[in-house]
């Protein structure tokens, strides 16, 4: 089930082969909170413990592209997959760890604007925070289309203290 990454991981030395973790969900809010659970779970599994800043920090972006794909990205009757790539420095090179988290889901459609064209929202807006969150959070992001029934919206995320300028420039750092 697993997929092969069009955007390639950082270009530091990776350790091979990465941890891969792939499921498939249901399209409902129950499926979005058990991705977050699932999520921390196996982080805590591959040796990064719950409550460390790389497992909260992919706890919430999971939790925000998993509410994106049960809210924007549904098709009735069709799941979302989440995946996790986790990938280890060579010699202690930093970032030491860099997780991929994608969630890919049923509507190819409904593209989000890419990042550079993210703007914040007006402070008593509903919505419209979920990827700002995840650029915050995260080295990069993405989109890709899959294929013409799939898309998959991408996050990487370093460990602590080497993220990149994704949220800078959105200027909230």
């Amino acid at each position: 089930m697993n997929q092969q990454i069009s955007t390639p991981l950082p270009t530091t030395q990776l350790v091979s082969p990465a941890r891969h973790f792939t499921i498939q969900l249901s399209s409902t809010r129950r499926g979005a909170r058990l991705a977050r659970r699932l999520t921390t779970q196996q982080l805590d599994e591959w040796g990064i413990p719950h409550d460390t800043d790389l497992s909260d920090r992919a706890a919430l972006v999971v939790a925000e592209l998993a509410a994106n794909a049960t809210t924007h990205g549904r098709t009735p009757g069709r799941d979302f997959r989440l995946t996790l790539i986790l990938a280890r420095a060579l010699d202690g090179a930093p970032p030491p760890h860099t997780l991929r988290i994608e969630v890919a889901d049923t509507r190819p459609d409904r593209r989000p604007p890419p990042p550079q064209d993210l703007t914040p929202t007006t402070p008593d807006a509903p919505t419209g925070r979920g990827l700002l969150i995840v650029a915050t959070l995260a080295t990069r992001w993405g989109t890709r289309a899959d294929d013409r029934l799939t898309k998959t919206v991408w996050a990487e995320l370093a460990d602590a203290g080497h993220r990149g300028d994704q949220a800078a420039a959105h200027g909230l750092r």
